[in-house]
């Protein structure tokens, strides 16, 4: 089996839609118009009737978030990964592994915490919050390194939130900051990342 035939391209309502108007996008320029570009095409799609993602992306996993890749092109490099939040679920704080990413919430709330980084000594962390929201449906937000730190999380009780993560790349692996009890500080997880089996 050839690489181009191994990547994940799970079909959906809308897909080749979808993935005609990714491709344009990510074809803008730097990494700001890409993100730009991304994000527009990201909440586009998100209110378009006639794309629908598969079933199971909204079938929560009890003891994690769920990732999926619906999608890696072959062409431009870029990954779409669904990611399920059962009530409660999230993330630490973490990076992004030098990776630009667009996030938009498919279906449910979000919240999200973008973190900036103060200081560093050799595997410890200062940060401090710079702003949070709390996404619904059709928004989106993008991450560009260096200002990639952030929290996501489902502060639902009974709710499932999905969202869609368009990444310049696959992400393979990501730096998760764990609290040290000192004020602001974390130390350093890496962390390689899996994906949970898609429909």
């Amino acid at each position: 089996m050839n690489a181009a035939a191994a990547l994940p391209d799970i079909p959906f309502p809308g897909h080749d839609k979808m993935i005609a108007a990714l491709d344009a996008a990510v074809c803008a320029g730097d990494p700001q118009a890409v993100t730009r570009a991304v994000r527009q095409t990201l909440c586009d799609m998100i209110r378009d009737r006639d794309v629908h993602l598969p079933a199971c992306v909204y079938e929560p996993i009890s003891d994690h978030y769920a990732r999926r890749e619906l999608y890696r092109s072959p062409i431009h490099g870029y990954s779409v990964v669904a990611m399920t939040w059962g009530p409660g679920q999230g993330t630490p704080v973490h990076d992004h592994s030098g990776l630009w990413c667009v996030e938009g919430v498919w279906d449910g709330e979000l919240e999200i915490t973008q973190y900036e980084l103060l200081e560093r000594d050799g595997e410890r962390f200062r940060f401090r919050p710079a702003g949070g929201i709390q996404a619904g449906p059709g928004s989106a937000g993008s991450l560009i390194p260096p200002h990639e730190y952030h929290t996501i999380r489902n502060a639902s009780d009974d709710r499932v939130a999905v969202s869609l993560h368009i990444y310049k790349a696959e992400m393979q692996c990501c730096s998760m900051f764990a609290p040290q009890g000192e004020h602001e500080w974390y130390s350093r997880v890496d962390r390689t990342l899996s994906t949970d089996e898609a429909c």
